[in-house]
């Protein structure tokens, strides 16, 4: 058997499909996630209940800090009832021996990215993932960096706007792409404070104040992207997440790199200028990424897959 489950847990879907050992996906379905770790556990087991027998391993991709070696869930990021959780053990304590992936999701969306798509072939890189807050992974010597806690890559923490206190400072509510198109639909008194692809026909028709919100996000974006880059030196950066899917975010990203650079003449001719383009996968990555996070754990063991 040379299948394998991917389990996606978001805050407001369960994701899982099924792969095989080169990628391809051959089946995907959803549900909704529940509100409480009861219930949760419940519909997570149904998922593996119904395909247990048909796959080699299982690979998950969850919210939080993720302790990769134990298979143990920290925090849980938007869902805070995984806090604690070893799906390596509830897992084998429902269904017995499987091997069992357990990743970041801001990682996992890095490693689909290297593994086939964006950044294939990219030494050290990084995927910015674009969301209610901003996830992340970083790739150095073609491995994904974990740092010492499990923990590299979380850029949502690092502090960008020092005007502002306490969550305000950071950088997962500055440049928040929901907060963005929430502030877009607000000023523009859409119906809809959520709908991306309202907010989105407005900036691509140049509504000048839908086009400023957009820039300045762009130019945070941009900003974010310079602050890696002082620190690790990259050659690329991926940018996804659900609004990577618009060409204009990309372009306009780019666009306002240029202009910081040309703002500061020492940093243009210091630090080398990045690629930064759009990541291939979108609402799918996590599933390829947790199966490849697996697929080099097996590796690593010795295992075959």
């Amino acid at each position: 058997m040379h299948r394998y489950l991917s389990i996606d847990i978001g805050g407001t879907n369960l994701k899982y499909g099924l792969l095989d050992r080169s990628g391809k996906l051959i089946m995907k379905n959803k549900r909704a996630t529940p509100n409480n770790q009861v219930d949760f556990l419940g519909a997570f087991n149904q998922i593996i209940a119904q395909y247990y027998s048909q796959v080699a391993g299982i690979a998950i991709s969850t919210p939080g800090k993720v302790d990769t070696q134990q298979g143990i869930v920290y925090f849980g990021g938007s869902l805070p009832y995984l806090d604690g959780l070893n799906f390596k053990q509830e897992i084998a304590a429902n269904f017995g021996p499987l091997p069992v992936g357990v990743e970041n999701d801001g990682k996992a969306g890095a490693l689909a990215e290297l593994w086939l798509g964006a950044l294939q072939g990219k030494v050290n890189s990084a995927a910015i993932i674009l969301g209610t807050g901003v996830g992340g992974g970083i790739i150095l010597n073609n491995q994904l960096w974990s740092g010492s806690h499990f923990q590299a890559g979380e850029l949502s923490f690092m502090v960008n706007n020092y005007q502002q206190t306490e969550y305000q400072q950071m950088v997962g509510m500055d440049v928040s792409a929901v907060a963005m198109i929430e502030e877009i639909a607000t000023k523009l008194n859409l119906p809809d404070k959520k709908d991306g692809v309202a907010a989105f026909e407005l900036i691509n028709q140049g509504v000048p104040l839908a086009k400023r919100v957009f820039e300045k996000y762009c130019r945070k974006v941009a900003y974010l992207i310079l602050n890696v880059q002082s620190v690790v030196d990259l050659t690329t950066y991926a940018i996804g997440g659900g609004i990577s899917a618009q060409p204009i975010l990309v372009k306009t990203i780019n666009q306002a790199y240029d202009k910081i650079l040309a703002e500061l003449p020492l940093v243009k001719r210091t630090l080398t200028r990045p690629e930064i383009k759009q990541a291939k996968f979108k609402n799918e990555a996590n599933l390829y990424g947790s199966l490849y996070s697996l697929l080099v754990q097996l590796d690593e063991e010795g295992g075959k897959h």
